[in-house]
């Protein structure tokens, strides 16, 4: 028993050991201007950040999450087929489901869906 904790502390301490000299081998000694600047995805870093941002990429990034989320809550919905009332599975889900259409069809009638304008 006292063996193989210290063959575990051993192999944490060798491996904390050979991580540790493997990061400060890798370093990248020579400093590069154009590297070292913050790159922001094509714009100039150096200009104005108060620039105006369409509210359009805040709506979509958000109904984007609400349907990511109802992914995650139907998930468990196929784990517990086989535990519980068909009946109640089926009126669960499809009443789950029936209130984001509804939710997307809102979103949709009032115009956050389109790009074009």
């Amino acid at each position: 028993m006292l063996t193989m904790t210290l063959l575990s502390l051993l192999t944490i301490i060798v491996c904390y050991i050979v991580m540790t000299l493997a990061s400060a081998i890798s370093k990248k000694t020579i400093v590069d201007r154009e590297k070292n600047s913050p790159y922001e995805c094509g714009f100039d870093p150096k200009g104005s950040a108060r620039f105006p941002f369409s509210l359009r990429f805040f709506l979509i990034a958000v109904i984007f999450l609400i349907f990511d989320v109802e992914i995650t809550l139907l998930l468990p919905l196929a784990s517990i087929f086989n535990v519980t009332n068909l009946f109640s599975w089926l009126i669960t889900g499809t009443l789950f489901l029936l209130i984001l259409l509804i939710g997307l069809y809102y979103e949709w009638k009032q115009g956050a869906l389109d790009w074009s304008e």
